[in-house]
């Protein structure tokens, strides 16, 4: 069996793609913002990358993409083969039955290239300003989605009451144009309940955890969560379906990488220190920023042999590896280095855990094993070439010189 990675550790090839919220600091033009965004899906669909999970944020100025629907629809339009996948809807702040419908409705006009994302919602500015309180947000989650597979695994008319929505016997008037549904995953960060629910209903994991120190320590532990729960349920936990987001820079050094996020890096700090309550980046001094994160693991700003090490230690942590990285969309550097970056990781990186790479080596290396010998039968056809070469026109001659004698004799005679 083919085994993938640059220890071998895996039995299937990793798959790569990004994890857009997006971040785009305040102050600049958000219209050209969200079209970098689509320019670089578009970018990495022509690199091969093969998925992309787009963020639904509605506070705090950042993180500006409101609907993740509208945005893969616009997407999709650009793009010929990359996946796309909400990344995430965040259930308490929609009814249930819509989500599904939009979802399906995705499925037709992406030809199935579209994956729901569901998580309770990220930032608690947008629960604030809704009215919703942070305790009940990760039960409302689960209730929703238990909703949304039933609307989407059965014929079942759904009827359902709840102190936030009300559905009668609801079915959607399209079945998915994916079979037999497109794909479903819960967000994860360091707390088991993204795990327990994914486990429970038999959805794909997408651990943005794995933005930090804590959160990679933890992966082991949260996948055999998510196995218990699987068990308990009797449901499918597929490590190939688990996904890791990270945070990322590579240039062509780690001097020059670097030197590439003094353009943003502390910015983006910023945000997560003094306005998203989310622990993305760890505290501390901010003079050498990308050595800090670098040190305590939070995230991976050098050459492609660091991602490399990194992705290893993803793979060692996780207790049997995983299915995709995700690479967390930024602007840590300008856009030329940032679509740079990319590149990079698809030339360099995509090889190692994709086993593209291994067929070249193996005929460069079987033909440099057998050089001596294809020199000589190549030089002894070249020969034999030459020597008929010289046959053929000896014989020529001799067949010119035969005719011309005959000639002669002849007219001698007469």
């Amino acid at each position: 069996m083919v085994k993938f990675g640059s220890n071998g550790q895996m039995d299937w090839p990793l798959g790569f793609g990004i994890f857009m919220a997006p971040f785009h600091p305040t102050g600049q033009n958000p219209t050209l913002a969200l079209e970098r965004d689509l320019e670089l899906i578009g970018h990495l669909d022509r690199l091969g990358f093969d998925e992309a999970w787009i963020g639904e944020h509605h506070s705090a100025g950042y993180e500006i993409i409101a609907s993740p629907e509208l945005f893969i629809a616009t997407a999709a339009e650009r793009t010929k083969h990359i996946r796309l996948g909400t990344g995430v809807v965040s259930l308490p702040y929609h009814h249930p039955f819509m989500v599904a419908q939009r979802i399906v409705l995705l499925d037709h006009l992406t030809r199935g290239r579209v994956m729901l994302g569901v998580g309770p919602g990220a930032l608690p500015s947008d629960a604030f300003m809704l009215g919703i309180d942070p305790a009940v947000q990760r039960d409302r989650m689960e209730e929703a989605l238990d909703v949304i597979l039933r609307l989407l695994r059965t014929d079942e008319p759904v009827t359902h009451g709840s102190d936030w929505f009300t559905l009668h016997d609801a079915r959607l008037h399209l079945t998915p144009y994916s079979h037999p549904h497109p794909e479903v995953a819960v967000a994860a960060m360091i707390s088991p309940s993204g795990p327990r629910a994914a486990g429970k209903f038999g959805c794909s994991l997408l651990s943005i955890g794995a933005t930090q120190r804590a959160g990679i320590d933890l992966l082991g532990t949260n996948w055999q969560v998510m196995e218990e729960r699987a068990e308990e349920f009797g449901t499918v936990a597929d490590r190939r379906s688990w996904r890791l987001v990270a945070q990322i820079h590579v240039a062509e050094t780690k001097a020059q990488a670097y030197q590439d996020v003094e353009y943003g890096l502390d910015k983006y700090v910023e945000y997560f220190r003094k306005v998203a309550a989310l622990p993305m980046v760890p505290e501390g001094e901010d003079e050498h920023l990308a050595e800090q994160l670098n040190n305590t693991g939070a995230a991976v700003i050098g050459d492609p042999d660091d991602l490399i090490a990194f992705i290893d230690e993803l793979i060692e942590q996780s207790g049997g590896g995983f299915g995709t990285l995700l690479v967390q969309a930024h602007e840590w550097a300008d856009p030329a280095a940032t679509d740079r970056s990319y590149e990079l990781i698809a030339q360099h990186v995509f090889p190692r855990y994709q086993g593209s790479a291994r067929r070249p080596h193996e005929s460069r290396d079987w033909v440099a094993s057998r050089r001596g010998e294809m020199i000589g039968a190549a030089g002894g056809a070249i020969m034999s070439s030459i020597q008929k070469h010289h046959d053929e026109k000896a014989a020529k001659a001799a067949l010119e010189a035969e005719v011309e004698a005959a000639l002669s004799e002849g007219a001698t005679r007469d």
